[in-house]
């Protein structure tokens, strides 16, 4: 029998039984993909990514750079298996996703740590501690437990994903090649732009267009960074050229002006044979998702190598059922990691699975385990996730925000490297300490 039970094989799940198996712990890694699917999962891999292939920023000074440069301090896989696949994506780290995904498959098919099965677990397993990584489509039968468990209820909202089309169906007659004020490569990113009238005729048949209906005993919300295009255009006139279809930092170079709005492109695999519609997440019907982006000047006559869907995304209340160290406090055997606790994004989700495997290895050698710090990344994520002080908890990207305040004024542009700072003091000082509790119980 293994010492783990570590139940989902998405980025968080994955991430801990990595962190457990580096740490000489055996760990059953469940899974019930391909058997059993989802409404957004199209493979059997372990940790899919399902949404966009952008796992944000790399800047260091970034919240999300930040927090990459500590997941690749304690040796994370995800970050390592994205850097090994990354694509051109200007100062964001994008990656293959199917050389990410077979990546880290790979690494943790042949570790003799870990044993995965491909089986679906309606209950939380007992005897031994489990780590729930199940994300945000948690199957029916186990978010019901997890409920019941808590005794706090369920809470869900809605995520959208972006269509991707073929480069070949391009126009590159009006497509132009660019990212926002000469970042990156010249070719990380696509350009659609579009005049006034152009777009206030993309955003009247986008209005007007037909949704997949929600079901009957279904409450529609969205988390704010994960709005459908339609949502969006639904806020205002210029809701959308104001946002996901900013022209910002960007020339036509067949007018040598900015255009009014522009639909950006990002690539989806190192070869640049397929592109992400960037901010264009949707709950449109397949038929009116091919009519309505095709309106977009050169995606005329655009390929769709996947069409945008919408799915539910369950998270518990965290501050309210979870201890410091992600532990249910119904349940001190089993452990929540990922996105189910409350944390939003491809990174974070890892991160949380990080820690959740850390502080699991920690109880099995009889350490206390240690939570990093609220001044790191780690530790700032960590906190929203476990003791929020929002009144009505949300889902959360890391960000700045988060972080403990500096405690003294200083310009805007001065703030990030000043947090950063902070963080790379603060995590050394926690990694030493974890070291040294770990020696002590040796």
């Amino acid at each position: 029998m293994s010492d783990v039970v570590v139940v989902g094989g998405g980025l968080a799940g994955c991430e801990a039984a990595w962190m457990l198996a580096r740490r000489g712990f055996s760990v059953e890694l469940c899974e019930m993909r391909p058997a059993v699917m989802t409404p957004a999962h199209r493979t059997g891999m372990l940790a899919e990514l399902v949404c966009s292939n952008s796992l944000r920023s790399a800047n260091p000074l970034n919240a999300v750079g930040l927090l990459k440069n500590e997941m690749r301090a304690l040796g994370s896989l995800t970050i390592e298996i994205a850097d090994s696949c990354a694509v051109p994506a200007g100062d964001a780290l994008a990656v293959d996703r199917n050389a990410f995904s077979a990546g880290v498959t790979e690494r943790l098919s042949t570790n003799p740590l870990v044993e995965i099965a491909r089986r679906e677990i309606e209950s939380i397993p007992a005897g031994r501690p489990v780590i729930v990584a199940t994300g945000p489509l948690t199957s029916e039968k186990l978010s019901r437990e997890l409920a019941s468990t808590t005794g706090a209820g369920q809470f869900y909202f809605y995520d959208a994903i972006a269509p991707v089309v073929s480069s070949e169906s391009l126009d590159m007659s009006i497509v132009f090649a660019q990212s926002r004020y000469g970042k990156g490569g010249g070719d990380d990113y696509l350009n659609c732009p579009m005049n006034e009238a152009e777009y206030c005729a993309f955003r009247d048949e986008l209005l007007s267009a037909e949704t997949v209906p929600l079901r009957i005993f279904e409450k529609e919300l969205h988390f704010s960074g994960c709005m459908p295009i339609e949502a969006i255009a639904s806020s205002g006139a210029m809701a959308l050229a104001h946002g996901p279809l900013k022209p910002v930092g960007l020339v036509d170079p067949r007018t040598g002006a900015r255009p009014f709005a522009v639909l950006q492109l990002r690539r989806e695999d190192a070869a640049g044979t397929c592109w992400n519609l960037v901010g264009c997440q949707t709950k449109l019907t397949y038929p009116e998702q091919r009519r309505v982006f095709r309106l977009v000047p050169g995606l005329e006559r655009a390929e769709f190598t996947r069409l945008g869907s919408m799915h539910r995304n369950t998270f518990v209340n965290g501050p309210a059922v979870l201890d410091s160290t992600l532990r249910l406090r119904s349940r001190e055997e089993v452990t929540l990691a990922g996105q189910i606790t409350g944390v939003e994004g491809y990174v974070e989700s890892a991160a949380c699975g990080m820690l959740a495997g850390l502080f699991t290895a920690a109880r099995l050698t009889g350490a206390e385990p240690l939570p990093p710090p609220p001044e790191t990344a780690l530790g700032s994520l960590l906190r929203h996730a476990t003791s929020s002080e929002w009144r009505h908890y949300q889902p959360s990207n890391v960000n700045y925000g988060l972080f403990p305040p500096l405690g003294r004024r200083m310009a805007h542009r001065d703030r990030n490297a000043a947090y950063a700072a902070r963080a790379v003091t603060a995590l050394e000082q926690w990694v030493a300490a974890m070291e040294k509790s770990l020696e002590s119980e040796l």
